[in-house]
């Protein structure tokens, strides 16, 4: 039997490999993972809830993380970098696994310092074009970095690193697409939820509604309580409106897989994972890149699509509930030519990708 540690902030990709390394069944899988969504939110993390219901083991640990504007959480984010080392010294040496893989973020760097020491060979998967801070650090420590797009590779050392694409989740790939009354709006902000875009669809619901169904998947931030306000306010509407409105904090796969069969647009942040799925399922978007990402990460992948005539951009400094009204009607009145756009976009995917990435971590768990 083989253990495979998975680590890392980057779910939806994770989730993808985990499916392709089950097959497998000589393989164990751990996650180590972060316990709440966002620091100094008491809400729960996506992984902490959807890992254990898989039926895999799942430690969360204190990770720190280094922040890139100081807040009041700063330094007690910081303070627990050696703790989250601790923890994954004492994890990793009960558990023993052959290799980690690592999906990036705060919360994997301590994993993988931890693995490094104890001896436990690391991949780590990178799913940006620069790379964001974790994985620039640990790429030092990984025996191998796979990487999602080829011109990556100029940013960590080409000794280590192995193009295998972005893993997407194999019932995404099967989807049938449904036939609709109207068209479907998909807003999501992540498994962390985006309160800026959701208190804009909070001033412009009635209208969404009048002429589209809205999916709205908000996150669980128990300091905004964004999912607490919208679905109060969805409570309010007509029983015509309330019908067209699906409101939660955050899918699993299979609820994921629904809302997609039936979603013409979306809209949502350009993190690389939502970009990648809404790419491989050539549907048109509307993206408001995270104004703070690493590199400006988010403004590129949302290029990708808008350079294929698939997307408009929302800068969120110009972001307001009257623009993203506009820009959603934009592309539903002009829907063929942005859907024909989109579909364009699945030709430059690895949709293998999820294999690829089983077959290197397996790879570097049998060296071992």
């Amino acid at each position: 039997m083989k253990k495979i540690v998975i680590t890392g902030g980057h779910l939806t990709p994770a989730l993808a490999t985990i499916e392709e390394l089950q097959k497998d069944k000589n393989v164990e899988i751990i996650f180590i993972g972060r316990s709440r969504a966002t620091e100094g939110d008491k809400a729960p993390s996506a992984e902490s809830v959807v890992i254990p219901n898989l039926g895999i083991k799942f430690y969360p640990i204190n990770a720190g993380r280094l922040q890139r504007r100081f807040t009041k959480y700063t330094l007690w984010s910081l303070g627990k970098v050696p703790v989250g080392v601790v923890q994954a010294l004492g994890i990793l040496s009960r558990e023993r696994p052959q290799a980690i893989l690592s999906f990036g973020s705060y919360v994997a760097a301590p994993v993988v310092l931890a693995g490094w020491v104890l001896g436990i060979p690391v991949i780590t998967h990178e799913q940006t074009v620069k790379g964001g801070l974790s994985n620039r650090f640990i790429a030092k420590f990984a025996k191998k970095i796979a990487l999602a797009w080829e011109h990556s590779k100029e940013f960590f050392p080409k000794e280590k690193t192995i193009v295998v694409g972005n893993p997407i989740r194999k019932e995404l790939l099967e989807i049938k697409r449904k036939r609709l009354i109207r068209p479907t709006i998909y807003i999501t902000g992540g498994n962390q939820g985006a309160h800026a875009i959701n208190e804009m669809v909070m001033d412009i619901l009635p209208d969404l509604l009048s002429e589209y169904e809205v999916v709205h998947q908000t996150g669980g931030s128990e300091v905004y309580k964004d999912f607490e306000s919208l679905t109060a306010q969805a409570s309010q509407l007509s029983p015509r409106l309330k019908g067209r409105y699906l409101i939660a904090k955050w899918f699993n796969t299979d609820e994921t897989v629904e809302v997609f069969s039936r979603t013409s647009v979306v809209v949502g942040r350009s993190g690389a994972n939502t970009v990648v799925e809404t790419m491989a399922l050539g549907l048109p978007a509307v993206y408001i890149p995270l104004p703070i990402s690493a590199n400006n990460e988010q403004v590129k992948n949302a290029k990708i699509m808008e350079d294929l005539g698939a997307a408009v951009i929302l800068p969120q400094s110009r972001l307001t509930p009257k623009r993203l009204l506009a820009a959603i009607k934009l592309i539903v009145k002009d829907y063929k030519k942005y859907r024909e756009n989109a579909k364009k976009s699945q030709k430059i995917l690895k949709l293998n990708a999820a294999s690829l990435l089983a077959k290197e971590t397996l790879d570097l768990a049998n060296s071992t």
